[in-house]
Parts: C-alpha cells; structure tokens; sequence
C-alpha cells in the first residue's frame, strides 16, 4: 500500500500563506453584537472514478479542488461567502460580503485552539492507495467473473470511484480543528438474457477506507454475485399485485425507507419551521412501540459516519424515536440555537460552496425480537421487499412512493414467485405505526448510500431488521 500523509493545517493553510492570526482577526471583525456565531470552512478534495464498460475500460478521472466557505449568522438569518481561491485576499473579500446581514457596533475577538478527536477512519488516500495498473486489474476481474458466473451475462459496468476530503474549521467560539475523509465505493451493473427477455441487476460496495480495505478478491466476486442473483430473479419475475396488503421488509437496505419516509422529516430544520408531519410532536407516539430510531454518526468507517460534522462537533448517537415516541430531532448549530436543543453533529454541507444544514448519518431501526422466519411465516398473502431503487417523500405530510428491485410474492408464509413493477405507497407515521414484528437481525447497507437534499448530496447509511406492516399500498405495474 502507498501512503501519502497530509496534514491538514500545512495543506490548506499554511500552503496557502494564511495564519492562524489572519483568521482570528477575521472572525472577530465579524462578531458583533447581533451576530450569533461566525466560521469558517476549508476543504481540499480529491477524487477520482474509473468505469469499465463492453470489456473496455472507458472512463478514468482525477481532479482536484480546494476552496473555503465563509458564513455568519445572525438569529435566523445568515451571510454566506464562498470562493476556490483559497487566499487571504479572497477571505477578505467575502468578510465584506457577509457583513449585509451585520448590525452595526464594537466588533468582538475571537481567540482559536486547535482541538482534535478521535478519528473514526484512518486519513490514507484510497486513490493512492493502489496503482493505476491494479485498479484496472480490479475491473477486469469483476468483469472476467461476472461472465465466467452465469452465461446469460450480456453486459458489465463495474464502476470504482474514491476521494479524500481534508477539511480545516474555524469557529467564533474559538475552535479549530481538522478532519481528514477518505471515501471508496465499488459499483457492479449486469444485464442476462434469457429467451429474448432482458433484465438488469446492480450491487455496491463502500466505507471509509482505502480501496485495499474494502475490496478483496471474496469481496468483489461476492458484490458481482448479488448484481445478478438480482437480475437473474427478475428473469422469472411476473407483473406486481396492487392493492392493500401486509408487506414484509427484509434487512439492510430496504431502510432507505426508513431514510426518506421517516429520516428527513426529523432534521430540525423542517421542524423548526412547522413544514415536517413531526413538528411540535416531542414527546407524543407516533410509531409503533416496536420502534426505536436512531441515526449514529459513530459507525467506524461506515459511509454516513464523520468524526465531526461539517461544523467542527463530535457526532454521537441520537435516538430520534424510543419504542414509539419521539424524542427529539437532529440539529446543525443555526436550529439548535434558535430551537434551545442540545447539538447533535448532523450539520453537514456537500462542500465548501454549499451552506450546512441538518442531515442523517447512519439512521437505522434497532433490533428487535422477532425470528425472520418467522415474521415471513407470519404473512398470510403479501409482498416479501428484499431491495428497492428509489423512491421520493413529501416532508410536510409523509407521503412517499418507493420502487422494489427485487421482491415476492408471499402465501401462506410460503415465497410463491418473484414480482415486478411494484412500488410502495403510503405516510411514514401511518406506517410506522403499523408494524408488528421487528427481526433481531438488524443490518446495515454495504455502503452505497447517496442522500439529496435542497440540492446537496451526501453519502450516509441506512439499516434496519426485517420487519413486517400490517398494511400498506402496493401499486403494480404490468410488464411490457
């Protein structure tokens, strides 16, 4: 493994002519009366993305980009400023820029002490970590085994991407501190034929590591067996029941329910404002008492995991829905302040360009009791969800639509055949409250999450037990 060790503080700001002394004075000339907080964010980011494609390596990027954002806020209103030249000229054009939203007086001081934490992955580069000549090797194989695997194989993507973000935060409350972040994910498509039908599976693979950490050859050969064990089911698929039923939800991924129709309508920011279906409703039921949701920062080297947010706080472990009710929210600095909650570290922003907000980590139900078997023996006539890709939410009353992958039909707690075209419908409160069995075999995606929102994607982490709804809206849709 090659090593390329960079530190932080020498990267970003010393490289770039900027003091310790320059930035306290700016933060300070900042601080006024009226200001709440004032910070600072640097980031270097790396990072690259290879694509092979019809045997062929196809695609292999690498860029490069640092920049800073600088933000005061102020009550609930903020200044934002950002620029990718990383100068002290440049920070102190965006001091004037910010200062719109400043009532005038004395201006504060601001003095910084580095402070550090422990990291929760190790701050290797996963694109050094490997030669070029290696990584193509890497596609190669997935690609060899996933033709040599099953001869209805007609095409393979194999997608291998990493980056490393190297972040510097300065903050009014006399903060400074740094994070370094390296990110790898492996991504297998497959398309098989069989009698003149065609159908598509996909599989991934991520964490924070470097590319040696997360792909062995058994790693590799196993994501290629998921991709098409997923398309090769689909082969036999028929078209989706619609109708209201009992659905059983399998682990892992299929918490990108979970995520979408629960998870966003708990950041504070929804709620704060009276957008969210949860808003003002701390305290009440408002699931299941089978449900406990939390959203754990903490996860090491896991997608969604950060060891501190992008406002320079610790992330921990926050239950967000304990046996039923909810007990509270994840919260950036700016609604924390304004809802007098206790910090959470879920303020996180896609960049430097991008102003943080609160946003999930790693949200997933806990475990509960139940033997899987015998939640999908339980079910009478429903659909067995094994995998989903996709599905939208409405924050303000729950609703959401998500699409299956892969997924069953059930009888008499027996899998009948495999479906296609369905999709799930129904509001997360409602169905939250509708379910009756929670598996004791929690598990968490194997990393591939991407989590968008007002226009910023983050990665993060879902997860869940297999869990069984009593009732939910299953739309079908014929095969063509």
């Amino acid at each position: 493994m090659i090593h390329q060790k960079i530190d932080p503080f020498e990267c970003l700001l010393d490289a770039n002519g900027i003091s310790k002394a320059l930035i306290e004075a700016t933060l300070g000339g900042l601080m006024l009366p009226s200001v709440t907080f004032v910070d600072l964010f640097c980031q270097r980011s790396q990072h690259e993305h290879w694509l092979l494609e019809e045997n062929a390596v196809k695609q292999a990027e690498c860029d490069l980009e640092q920049g800073f954002g600088l933000r005061v806020v102020s009550g609930d209103k903020h200044g934002f400023a950002y620029s990718d030249d990383l100068s002290k000229q440049a920070i102190a054009d965006a001091a004037n820029s910010v200062k719109g939203i400043i009532s005038t007086g004395d201006s504060g001081s601001v003095a910084l002490a580095r402070q550090s934490y422990s990291p929760l992955y190790q701050p290797d580069n996963p694109i050094v970590s490997l030669s070029d000549e290696a990584k193509v090797q890497l596609l190669h194989e997935a690609n060899r085994y996933a033709h040599s695997k099953d001869s209805r194989v007609k095409r393979v993507v194999v997608g291998l991407s990493g980056q490393l973000d190297t972040i510097v935060l300065a903050h009014s409350s006399g903060l400074l501190t740094s994070d370094q972040r390296p990110l790898a994910h492996f991504q297998v498509q497959v398309v098989v034929e069989s009698n003149g039908r065609t159908e598509q599976g996909s599989a991934s693979l991520g964490r924070r590591s470097t590319y040696e950490h997360l792909l062995t050859l058994e790693g590799i050969h196993q994501t290629v067996d998921r991709a098409i064990h997923q398309a090769v089911v689909n082969l036999d698929s028929r078209p989706a029941p619609a109708g209201e039923m009992a659905v059983v939800l399998g682990p892992g991924w299929p918490g990108i329910l979970l995520h979408e129709a629960v998870g966003h309508g708990l950041e504070a920011d929804f709620n704060r404002k009276g957008s969210s279906v949860y808003s003002g409703r701390v305290g009440e039921q408002v699931a299941s008492s089978l449900c406990t949701i939390i959203d754990e920062g903490t996860i090491p080297e896991r997608r969604g995991s950060l060891t501190i947010d992008d406002e320079g706080v610790p992330t921990q472990t926050t239950t967000l829905i304990e046996e039923g009710r909810l007990v509270g929210y994840m919260q950036d600095r700016q609604n924390a302040a304004l809802m007098g909650a206790e910090l959470t570290g879920n303020g996180r922003r896609e960049g430097y360009s991008s102003l943080p907000m609160p946003r999930m980590t790693n949200t997933y139900l806990r475990a509960g009791e139940s033997n899987p078997k015998e939640i999908l023996a339980s079910l009478d006539r429903g659909v067995y969800a094994v995998d989903f890709s996709g599905g939208q939410v409405d924050i303000t009353s729950g609703q959401f639509v998500f699409c299956m992958s892969e997924a069953y039909w059930v009888e008499n707690g027996q899998i009948q055949y495999p479906i296609k075209g369905a999709t799930l419908i129904g509001n997360g409160p409602e169905v939250l409250g509708r379910v009756s069995m929670v598996g004791d075999d929690l598990a968490l995606d194997p990393g591939m999450g991407v989590c968008g929102k007002f226009g910023q994607s983050v990665p993060v982490g879902v997860g869940q037990p297999t869990v069984k709804i009593d009732q939910i809206v299953v739309g079908g849709q014929q095969i063509a």
